[in-house]
């Protein structure tokens, strides 16, 4: 299959729509998390289901663009953070391509991957871009750690990998469960319908 008819079937208008959609869902729900300083972002749910559903490629872009938007309207530091959700994207998706959404259960180990995965990408620009701390509800992850006499590396990775964890995994079943619930014949339309 050539280039140009992958990505056809990977960005068919279907899949652009979901795109869409989940930006839209990505936005709000980090939006209130932020403002409700949960310890939790709820900021991917849309990402993971685009990964699942069209492919690592689209998820890793609708992540990338998510957080590029957001840090254009209303929060800066989202933009910065905008490879770590294209990393969730592409993460999902191979989680996805490889049987990791058939169950609840394995959508569990995925989000544990996709927490692994992330943080790579996350302690380093947590680190040398905000100094450990970006004013999420998670810092006090952080804090706690530093007051507990870890140094601020220590802190940093305990942080994103205790915070991301607890939301990847929620954000992987809740993807999971809103895939279930959708009739197959939407389902179908999407080039990894065969791998949930």
């Amino acid at each position: 299959m050539s280039t140009v008819n992958q990505s056809k079937k990977f960005f068919s208008t279907m899949t652009l729509t979901l795109m869409a959609v989940a930006i839209v869902i990505n936005m709000v729900l980090g939006q209130i998390a932020s403002i409700l300083k949960l310890p939790i972002f709820l900021d991917s749910i849309g990402t993971v289901l685009v990964g699942i559903l069209a492919g690592p490629w689209a998820g890793g872009l609708t992540g990338l663009i998510t957080n590029l938007l957001w840090g254009l309207i209303s929060d800066p530091v989202s933009a910065a953070f905008a490879p770590v959700a294209a990393m969730i994207g592409i993460a999902a998706g191979l989680c996805a391509k490889f049987g990791l959404f058939k169950t609840w259960w394995k959508a569990i180990i995925s989000g544990v991957i996709i927490s692994v995965a992330l943080a790579i990408i996350a302690v380093p620009i947590r680190l040398y871009m905000f100094g450990g701390l970006t004013g999420s509800g998670s810092d006090f992850i952080t804090a706690y750690f530093l007051a507990l006499g870890r140094d601020l590396f220590g802190a940093v990775i305990i942080q994103v990998i205790t915070s991301n964890l607890v939301d990847k995994v929620v954000t992987a079943l809740i993807s999971w469960g809103i895939i279930k619930a959708l009739p197959n014949r939407f389902v179908s339309r999407f080039p990894g319908a065969d791998k949930v």
